[in-house]
């Protein structure tokens, strides 16, 4: 099939709301569940630890500890189950994967370092050394 046109079809299905968050960001993955004629909105909380594939067929993880366990979770970043990817806390991470959080137990699972502003690396105590 010619690439022109298979990009045409995939552009449609887009997410127009383009979800901006970087592995290591602590997010809210609002997805719909359908249960019987019902449907609902589950939150599923937690840190990304990867993202995979590029255009339609983008891919995220996200890790959260549930009593005690790791639970680990996969989202297609466009899929129309997800609603909507809220970012909690900004991460500041050197890896383009955090698998060794699946070694960690306790708060070490769970924390990635905050990413800093421009604003408070200005005003930090080195700033006003100077």
């Amino acid at each position: 099939m010619n690439q022109v046109l298979l990009d045409k079809i995939e552009s449609k299905q887009f997410r127009k709301d383009a979800a901006d968050f970087s592995v290591g960001d602590s997010v809210r993955v609002h997805t719909k569940v359908v249960e019987g004629d019902k449907e609902r909105i589950q939150i599923f909380s937690g840190v990304v630890i990867g993202r995979r594939g590029h255009g339609l067929n983008e891919m995220f993880t996200v890790r959260r500890i549930s009593y005690g366990e790791g639970v680990e979770r996969v989202f297609p970043l466009h899929s129309p189950r997800v609603e909507k990817v809220e970012v909690e806390r900004k991460g500041s991470v050197r890896r383009a994967k955090l698998t060794y959080l699946r070694k960690r137990l306790g708060k070490g699972a769970t924390l990635v370092k905050e990413r800093e502003g421009r604003g408070a690396a200005e005003t930090g105590p080195a700033a006003v050394q100077q």
